[in-house]
């Protein structure tokens, strides 16, 4: 998969709608949402501006399209490291692998950190944005409470407690990745969560 940061070669030979998204998923991570303007996403993108609003009713349709796209590339990332654990402990920790190969990316300016809780830092509440945002951590946290389970198969609620436990980690950890600029406090993070599976 190439990672969505990563720029064209020739973007006028891509679809409008790929080529805009991809424009606008750099730029939105590099610059933030409201540093972004409408004029450097067509232009990056190699279209007319008519283009965008052919293909997003708004900015704001822009921007949830980017939240949407950004979750898959997350899940491709998890789904790949998930094909090669063995265990229920080999796929909790390929939660955290998957978040620290998505901080590995060659991003514009730099890992500035989870670019979904970065947009939805800039999005007043109840915005649909932030709804995407909301249902990929639940999703994140669904997805460690269900291996978790399979470590703890007869206790259910330690089960669910550790893996909100893990959840909160992982997120304090992208958190603190993001102002460090590397992936250094997820690997940190992925080992503690080894010691805390370690023996269950």
């Amino acid at each position: 998969m190439t990672p969505h940061q990563d720029a064209p070669a020739n973007p006028r030979r891509r679809p409008a709608r790929e080529a805009l998204l991809a424009a606008a998923s750099r730029r939105f991570y590099a610059d933030g949402l409201a540093g972004t303007g409408i004029d450097s996403i067509t232009a990056e993108a190699g279209v007319a501006k008519k283009s965008l609003y052919n293909n997003f009713s708004s900015k704001s349709d822009l921007v949830t399209a980017y939240l949407h796209a950004r979750h898959q590339e997350w899940l491709e990332l998890y789904r790949a490291r998930e094909e090669g654990a063995a265990t229920a402990a080999d796929r909790v920790l390929a939660v955290f692998d998957a978040y620290a190969d998505h901080a590995g990316f060659a991003y514009d300016r730099g890992f500035r950190g989870c670019g979904l809780l970065n947009a939805a830092a800039e999005l007043p509440a109840g915005d649909p944005g932030r709804a995407v945002v909301r249902r990929h951590k639940e999703e994140v946290e669904t997805l460690l409470a269900g291996h978790v389970a399979e470590l703890l198969p007869h206790s259910p609620e330690r089960a669910g407690s550790l893996a909100r436990h893990l959840a909160f980690l992982l997120e304090g950890s992208m958190a603190r990745a993001g102002l460090e600029g590397d992936d250094g406090c997820l690997r940190e993070a992925r080992r503690i969560a080894a010691a805390l599976i370690g023996n269950l």
